[in-house]
């Protein structure tokens, strides 16, 4: 089995502000985790709801664009998401979970959860992409 981070680039400029790490990656699937920090917070302290959508959005699009090959990388963009906020985080730490549930040659569908280390359910999500090149 391949370690997911021999498969990952160097973070991009955007996961860094966020601050999500990239945990696992295999086939139709992701995982994510954001430690929360103040940054994260609403005006009233909470996780602000794109963070939720961020979240949902990277985890689904890794989750199928996984090759298992560093050097066949597959990108894919964002034709729809939907994201359904349930919860306030009771922890810390937020985990997002993607799976791949279908597709064809051009586009796929992925749907993905967040919790938190407590395993309350956070927000869920649904999405459309279209891979690219």
């Amino acid at each position: 089995m391949t370690n997911t981070k021999d498969l990952l680039e160097s973070p991009y400029e955007f996961q860094k502000l966020m601050g999500f790490d990239i945990i696992e990656w295999a086939q139709d699937r992701a995982k994510l985790h954001l430690h929360l920090a103040e940054k994260h917070g609403n005006r009233y302290g909470i996780p602000h709801g794109g963070v939720h959508a961020t979240l949902l959005d990277t985890c689904m699009g890794f989750a199928g664009c996984y090759t298992g090959d560093r050097e066949e990388p597959q990108l894919a963009m964002t034709l729809s998401l939907t994201v359904q906020y349930l919860s306030r985080p009771k922890g810390k730490v937020l985990i997002a979970n993607g799976v791949k549930t279908g597709g064809g040659r051009k586009t796929f569908f992925a749907e993905g959860t967040i919790a938190d280390e407590s395993g309350e359910l956070i927000a869920k999500g649904t999405g459309t992409f279209r891979y690219r090149g």
